[in-house]
């Protein structure tokens, strides 16, 4: 008896693939957002290097996908990458699905309806449909990788014994050791396809010429690593995060180790393991009904039930494909969490005093979330059986089969229950910020920035925009590091271009009515002279590197600089205050230099510099003398010093308050990063308060008006 093998079903994969990417194209995200998705975007359109360990496969990827006239935008280009990665993986998702599901539904239309079923799941979970809506992160590429190989081990088993086959082995090994290359997340998947592999054929290990061609293939896969890194790095270019230059240099090591971030031993824990394990269950209720309240439980339970169901049939009916599929959900739940060892959760436990991450992690475990709904096709696929085979008494064969169908309506309950707070259209606020930002800054100014969400927007702006390039930006918590210290020695600011900035700084002071000052005299500013040199004039290259990375000082102590005083306010200076002391001290009187108001207090209680400070909108300038109320001048209880005519030009003809304010159905979802939304909160609320005391009463209430409706979203994103 002649057995016909079961058609692929490569056109239905891609109608599925379609039907993702549709859905990710209408919630796409139109240009930047907070956290590392400008510092990537940047990084593509530079051909740069991102922070460790440097991805060098996604950024030749975004950037050759960016070349494409896909979108006006260069970062909407880029999104339009992630979307098409996640959609990409969905469609082997399917095809996965599809094949596993041949020993539980016999009926191949049925069958494809589960695949389709689970694969819409796995798309529309919340962390993979907010991942593919912006490229905030490289985990989409690693997600194709991780389902490319796993199909490609699945297909490869069911091929005809034969050196042809054995090419596939080789093919694999070539993509997992490659995918490494933009992040070790791809290889998650290698425990099940080696599972499969040797279940099917144990014996492929046995071949030399395999074994060749698989060691050969890992070398070449990594190999970008060590080429790409080091010559892009040795070129400068505008985004060199650990710049590591020189082949097989520590400084390149320590960027594919990570070194950077010094994460402890898996041995040592930073959360309880409990607690972690509870922190990804915490994410996984996420998934499927984010919107929906306190009904986001019962589906999570719902669609958990049915991806373990479905493991357990799948590893009752087909040994080889149960078993790695057991392998790659142990590998991305248990193992992970196991060698992530994150701290405890940003929102759990609130209230305690405990270690906690800086932000919500859900996204280091996209690729756990995305594989169960394979897992769901099954489980979806099992229920369709068992009540298909409920009404074989009372229906024709094929009447029970269609009966049965509705079952996979259940697939649609994440598309409407994530849609709200999965999407990212019409949200421009990250862009936004960064411009308004930047402009907030006198010509050739030095800005210093806290951390990633008051910086990789602003280096989007300037190297994707072409926003205010003459802003040079040095950012504290890099500071602590030599390359970026490094990097700022060596930057020469171009040219201010008048006619691309606010109206407030072009063509000159004296156009615009505004009573300007000069960070040198206090006095009316002159036109926009270009200074020369570096910002950190006083330190050669070998200089800077040697410094130390703290001194003790005494609290209370400090130094002057011509007229101003920094008086220390702790008993040590970290790098990163010796390199801003630095700053100061070589640019004061030369450069305008300003601390953003996302620094919070560290100004004034690091430096003890508070009357020095002069408030112009989101920005803080360092004036050479102790300011006085007077010529525009106010003092207010909680911006300190404002000036008041560059802070009123800033927020009605500069700003982008609309952004801040713009309605989103859930509030501002990602609560960690509601602090640089708050900013825009306060700088209008307190404005408005200065507005009323000069009796400006309309304008006044306009700005409260802002402010509360920045409140508003953001106490509704914190309440759900």
């Amino acid at each position: 008896m002649t057995h016909t093998k079961p058609e692929t079903p490569y056109r239905w994969a891609a109608l599925v693939g379609f039907v993702v990417f549709g859905i990710y194209l209408i919630t796409l995200a139109p240009t930047t957002a907070f956290w590392d998705t400008s510092e990537y975007i940047a990084a593509a359109r530079v051909l740069g290097i991102p922070h460790p360990p440097g991805n060098p496969l996604f950024v030749i990827l975004a950037h050759s996908w960016g070349l494409l006239p896909l979108a006006g935008e260069y970062a909407k280009r880029i999104n339009l990458f992630a979307a098409f990665s996640s959609a990409a993986s969905a469609a082997l998702w399917f095809l996965i699905a599809e094949r596993w599901l041949r020993t539980i539904v016999p009926v191949r239309w049925g069958r494809l309806l589960a695949a389709a079923a689970g694969t819409l799941v796995s798309a529309t979970s919340w962390t993979v449909w907010n991942q593919s809506t912006v490229n905030e992160k490289v985990y989409t590429v690693s997600l194709l990788s991780m389902a490319l190989v796993t199909w490609l081990a699945v297909h490869w088993g069911d091929d005809e014994p034969g050196t042809h086959r054995d090419r596939w082995v080789i093919l694999i090994a070539y993509i997992i050791a490659l995918s490494t290359t933009n992040h070790l997340m791809g290889l998650l998947a290698a425990p099940a396809v080696a599972i499969y592999i040797l279940w099917t054929d144990w014996r492929v290990v046995t071949r030399p010429w395999v074994w060749v061609g698989v060691i050969t293939a890992v070398v070449v896969g990594v190999s970008l690593n060590y080429l790409f890194l080091p010559i892009r790095a040795g070129l400068f270019p505008p985004i060199n995060e650990g710049e590591p230059v020189g082949f097989f240099s520590k400084a390149l090591m320590d960027v594919i180790n990570r070194v950077q971030y010094a994460k402890p031993s898996v041995l040592d824990r930073q959360a309880d393991l409990l607690s972690q394990f509870g922190n990804y269950l915490q994410y996984f209720r996420w998934q499927y009904a984010r919107d929906w309240g306190p009904a986001a439980g019962a589906a999570a339970a719902l669609f958990g039930m049915l991806g373990l169901y479905g493991l357990y049939e799948l590893i009752r009916r087909d040994r080889r494909a149960g078993l790695a599929a057991l392998a790659m959900f142990g590998t991305l739940t248990v193992a992970l969490i196991f060698y992530l060892n994150f701290k405890f959760g940003f929102s759990m436990h609130l209230g305690q005093d405990i270690p906690r991450e800086v932000r919500e992690r859900d996204y280091f475990f996209m690729g756990s979330f995305a594989y169960f709904g394979v897992l769901i096709a099954l489980g979806l696929g099992a229920l369709y059986r068992g009540v298909a085979d409920s009404l074989s008494r009372r229906l024709p064969e094929a009447q029970r089969w269609v009966a049965a169908a509705p079952v996979f309506l259940v697939a649609l309950i994440p598309l409407g229950g994530n849609h709200a707070s999965a999407s990212r259209a019409n949200e421009y606020m990250a862009r936004d910020l960064a411009i308004d930002m930047l402009e907030s800054v006198e010509p050739y100014g030095i800005l210093i920035t806290a951390g990633d969400n008051d910086t990789f927007p602003l280096w989007f702006a300037q190297e994707v925009l072409g926003v205010r390039p003459d802003v040079t930006l040095a950012n504290l918590s890099l500071m602590n590091t030599r390359w970026h210290l490094r990097q700022l020695q060596r930057r020469e600011a171009p040219e201010f271009d008048a006619a691309k900035a606010a109206r407030v700084w072009r063509p000159g002071p004296a156009e615009t009515g505004l009573a300007l000052a000069d960070s040198a005299t206090g006095g009316p500013a002159p036109a926009w002279p270009r200074p020369d040199g570096s910002v950190f004039q006083s330190f050669s290259a070998a200089q800077m590197d040697s410094l130390p990375e703290a001194i003790a000082v005494k609290r209370g102590q400090g130094l002057r600089v011509d007229s101003l005083v920094i008086a220390f306010g702790q008993d040590y200076l970290t790098l990163q205050d010796i390199a801003t002391v630095a700053l100061i001290r070589d640019n004061l009187g030369k450069r305008p230099i300003y601390f953003s108001w996302s620094d919070g207090n560290y100004p004034d209680g690091t430096l003890g510099l508070t009357d020095y400070l002069l408030t112009t909108g989101l920005v803080r300038k360092l004036m050479p003398k102790p300011i006085q109320e007077g010529n525009g001048i106010v003092l207010s209880r909680t911006l300190g010093f404002v000036d008041l005519n560059v802070t009123r030009e800033l927020l009605w003809n500069t700003y982008h308050w609309q952004s801040a304010t713009h309605e989103r159905p859930r509030g501002w979802v990602d609560v960690p990063s509601s602090s640089i939304l708050q900013l825009y909160g306060i700088i209008y609320r307190e404005t408005g308060v200065i507005l009323q005391s000069e009796g400006l009463t309309e304008e006044a209430a306009r700005a409260d008006s802002i402010s509360s409706a920045v409140q508003r979203t953001i106490m509704r994103g914190e309440r759900n």
